[in-house]
Formats: structure tokens, sequence, C-alpha cells
């Protein structure tokens, strides 16, 4: 548990290929299933503390026991920073995530706002009404990303229940689903 930021719910890895990332994933780590949302648009977007057009995502999700495995690849050129760091000549492992209320995350933004640290990225999920931010953390050599996102709400939280239990008695089938955001 991190003291600053609470429990690390997620690993996140900002790949150039979520299909060929998908197959590494469940065929050579037998990790999965996946719940896999395409071309998605994250609504409210701001990169580096100003409004900015959205990036075209999409987005795997899956679990290796209490720890949720996220895949994203960025579609286009838009600013974010997912593709700052692929722009780095990066791909792999680019965050961490915990996962509050909201009011947890209201403390928690005030807190780093406060500190001087604006967000690289942040936005709300469509559908799910969840918001998310991103911050630059990973100044130090082995260093990644610290998000904060709201998944403790009810509508995220039964998603992510529904997938951390899917993992736990998967037997191999149906490695990738395919699923769309409400609204």
């Amino acid at each position: 548990m991190s003291r600053i930021f609470g429990e690390v719910r997620q690993i996140a890895f900002v790949v150039r290929d979520l299909d060929a990332a998908l197959r590494y994933w469940t065929e050579t780590l037998g990790v999965g299933p996946f719940f896999v949302f395409r071309q998605m648009a994250p609504i409210d977007f701001r990169y580096r503390g100003k409004a900015s057009p959205p990036p075209l995502l999409s987005i795997a999700l899956g679990n290796s026991g209490d720890v949720q495995v996220e895949l994203i690849e960025q579609h286009d050129d838009k600013p974010s920073a997912y593709r700052d760091f692929l722009a780095s000549g990066r791909e792999g492992l680019q965050h961490v995530s915990s996962w509050v209320t909201r009011g947890g995350y209201d403390d928690l933004m005030t807190r780093e706002l406060a500190g001087g640290r604006v967000p690289a990225h942040e936005g709300v999920v469509p559908g799910a009404n969840v918001r998310f931010a991103y911050f630059d953390t990973d100044s130090a050599p082995g260093g990644v990303m610290y998000e904060m996102s709201e998944a403790l709400e009810s509508q995220a939280a039964a998603l992510m229940a529904m997938i951390a239990d899917a993992a736990r008695n998967w037997d191999g089938s149906e490695p990738i689903r395919e699923l769309v955001l409400p609204g």
C-alpha cells in the first residue's frame, strides 16, 4: 500500500498493438480473460491542465489475482500521457493506479494541486461517469506514472468485481471478451 496514494489496484501497459499484447498476456502468461472496450474517447479531457481534444483509445482489462492488468492502445496523435510515453521510445508498463471514491478523488486532487502537481492528463470515462487523473511520478529510473480513478464508485466497482471474478476460475476459454461502455 502506498502511504501517499493508497493501495495499488492496477498495473497498466501502453502498447502499440492491443491485439498482440492480448495474445501475449492470454497465451504466453495465461492471464485472463480480458474485457475489451474498443474505440472510446474520454470526455472532459484535459492535457497538462488545459482542455484538449480526447485521444481515441482501446482498452483491455483483466486480472491476475487481486491486481488488474490494463492494456491501452491510442489510435491517434492527440495529446495524452500515452502518446508522450510512446513518443519517448517506450512501450510497456506506464502507470499504476489506486481506486478511490468520489470523495477520495476530490481530497487527493486537492492535495496534489496544492502541492503544485498538475495532472499530465485527466478526464471522465464515457457512460460510466468515472473521473481519472495521471500524475508525473515517473522521473526516477524504473518509475511509473500514478493514476487515481473513481473505480470504487458503484457502476465501475461492479465492473471491476466482475472482471476479477471472471479471472478467478478462468479455464482459458474466451480469452478476449468485447464490451461496449453504456451510454
